[in-house]
C-alpha cells in the first residue's frame, strides 16, 4: 500500500485481475482519477462512454469503466462511499482563476499533477480527458445545474476496482482549498494494489508508484 500526502499524484499499472483499493483516510477528500490502456495510451477512460453504457452519472458498485473504444477499463467491485462524480472535471489554475479570482492564480492544481506524473509514462496535454472524481459530491439539480457541496464521505470509507485489461492509473489527490470537496483542507488517501493467486487468496502488491512496477508480498 501507499499513502499519497495531500496535493500530491501517483500513478501505477494495475494488472488484469488486480484490485486497486482507494482509502479516503481522513474524510471528504476529492481523489481525481484517469485510466488508460497501460499498452496503448491512446485507449483511455471516457465519462460518455461509461455515462452511456450504464445509464447514470453517479459511479457506485457494479459501475464500469468504459474506454473511447467503448471497452472495460476498470470494474468497481466494492464501494464504502455510496456514489462518485463523472462530471465535475479537474481544478486548473484556469478554472480557479475563473471561479475564485486572479489571486488563486498560483495555487497547485489537479491538471498540475495529472501533466507531472503523466510525464513520466510519455503523457501530455493531449492526453487529459474527463476525469473521475472519487468521493466528490456533486448533485445535479432538477434545472440541470450542478453544485460542488460537502462530501459524504468519511474516515476509512472505499472504492475497490477491479482491472479489466492492463491499465495505466494516474491519480492527483486533488490541491482544491476554494470549494468543499475537500473540506476546505486537503488530506492524505491510501493506494493498494491486491492480486488473487491461484490458490483463491489475496496478496498485496507493492508498487513504486511512479513506473507501476510490482512486487508481490506475503
Amino acid at each position: 500500500m501507499t499513502v499519497v500526502p495531500a496535493r500530491s499524484a501517483w500513478s501505477a499499472v494495475v494488472r488484469r485481475g488486480e484490485q486497486l483499493t482507494i482509502t479516503d483516510l481522513h474524510g471528504n477528500q476529492a481523489v481525481d482519477f484517469l485510466v488508460h490502456d497501460a499498452h496503448d495510451t491512446a485507449v483511455r477512460y471516457s465519462a460518455p462512454d461509461t455515462i452511456q453504457a450504464q445509464g447514470g452519472v453517479f459511479l457506485t458498485t457494479s459501475s464500469v469503466l468504459m474506454s473511447n473504444e467503448h471497452t472495460p477499463l476498470m470494474t468497481v467491485t466494492e464501494d464504502t462511499c455510496g456514489r462518485h462524480d463523472t462530471i465535475g472535471g479537474a481544478c486548473s489554475k484556469e478554472s480557479n482563476t475563473l471561479r475564485y479570482g486572479h489571486h488563486t492564480w498560483s495555487q497547485h492544481a489537479c491538471v498540475d499533477n495529472f501533466l507531472s506524473e503523466g510525464a513520466r509514462h510519455g503523457l501530455t496535454a493531449r492526453d487529459l480527458v474527463s476525469n473521475i472524481n472519487w468521493f466528490m459530491n456533486v448533485p445535479v439539480e432538477k434545472d440541470g445545474t450542478l453544485g460542488i457541496v460537502d462530501g459524504i464521505s468519511a474516515p476509512g470509507l472505499r472504492v475497490t476496482l477491479r482491472a479489466e485489461t492492463d491499465v495505466l492509473v494516474l491519480v492527483s489527490n486533488c490541491p482544491q482549498i476554494n470549494n468543499p470537496c475537500n473540506g476546505f483542507e486537503p488530506t492524505a488517501v491510501e493506494m493498494t494494489i491486491t492480486a488473487v493467486g491461484a490458490t483463491g487468496t489475496i496478496t498485496a502488491v507493492e508498487t513504486n508508484g511512479t513506473t507501476g512496477a510490482t512486487e508481490a508480498t506475503a
